[in-house]
């Protein structure tokens, strides 16, 4: 971990120490009895909110729009990881958060990561400047809730972690993560059936967040970069994504809402093909877009550019 993080992390840390401890039994709850939940970034603010529905209060770390693998906290947030009764984060993608949850919410955290099998890092990802990523994630991938089955998993979990701080609500923990493992299903159904039968199994993306998607629909990611979307690709990486596309005959190079389209572009030129956005659900923060929203989005970039015939 860098240097200015760990000392941001824990000079944040030494400032709340008498803070947290005049706190007293203020973590006990949010108002109105609801129980207070800390969310690292979206997907797993998304899967709080809709297990936890009325009984819990949810804040989350990462701002909407804003790129979550290297957040920075703010001593507030410290705080509010000290108070909360439960942090809901994915252990190895963002160290700040892992650092904070272990040194203020001991026995408090809840890990995504723990609740599901994850895939090994991509193949290129140990290279191109990605050593501190792939030593900070065990050397999986942890863009886990791209795969509707694994994000299943994980709300069953979570579903059982709030009942047994809540036990008075658990019953209605089990009930929303019911209700949310149909939906999923019904989404695992439709990706399943649209990506059967495709022209193509290869698509070319900005940065490899997308492992889990391609290993449970039985295509194959080719990433510009690996793990960490703010890696500059070398040009022989390059050389290398341009002539892999022409070969899979690639009709469109994917890139994210949240970091520039450039290097995509350049590819894109390179192979003579145009640009679409795969989004990996990172940052929502769209009026009206939620994480099955955005899910069919992409289901629907990528029927077209794979040439599937549903």
């Amino acid at each position: 971990m860098p240097l200015r993080r760990t000392l941001a992390v824990t000079a944040a840390a030494t400032l709340l120490l008498g803070a947290t401890s005049a706190c007293g039994d203020t973590a006990n709850g949010a108002a109105g009895g609801k129980v207070d939940v800390v969310a690292a970034f979206y997907p797993l603010r998304y899967l709080a909110e809709r297990v936890g529905g009325d009984n819990v209060q949810v804040t989350q770390l990462t701002k909407p729009g804003a790129e979550p693998h290297d957040v920075e906290l703010t001593i507030k947030q410290v705080a509010e990881i000290s108070d909360a009764k439960l942090v809901v984060h994915l252990k190895g993608f963002q160290p700040a958060v892992d650092q904070a949850v272990e040194q203020q919410a001991n026995g408090r955290g809840f890990d995504a990561a723990a609740a599901v099998d994850l895939l090994p890092a991509g193949e290129h990802d140990h290279e191109h400047g990605e050593e501190e990523h792939a030593e900070e994630s065990g050397g999986t991938d942890p863009h886990l809730w791209l795969d509707p089955q694994r994000y299943t998993t994980v709300a069953d979990a979570l579903a059982g972690k709030l009942g047994s701080i809540d036990p008075e609500h658990a019953t209605a923990y089990t009930e929303r993560a019911r209700a949310l493992h149909a939906e999923l299903d019904t989404l695992h159904g439709e990706y399943a059936a649209k990506l059967k039968t495709c022209q193509r199994r290869e698509f070319v993306t900005s940065h490899t967040a997308f492992h889990y998607l391609a290993d449970r629909y039985d295509l194959k990611e080719i990433g510009i970069t690996g793990i960490s979307p703010e890696t500059e690709p070398s040009a022989q990486r390059l050389a290398e994504v341009a002539a892999q596309a022409k070969t899979a005959g690639t009709t469109t190079i994917f890139f994210e809402k949240l970091v520039s389209p450039k290097v995509a572009e350049t590819v894109a030129r390179e192979v003579g093909v145009g640009t679409a956005v795969l989004d990996p659900i990172e940052g929502v923060d769209g009026a009206g877009a939620d994480y099955f929203s955005v899910m069919r989005a992409n289901l629907t970039a990528l029927t077209t550019a794979l040439g599937c015939s549903l």
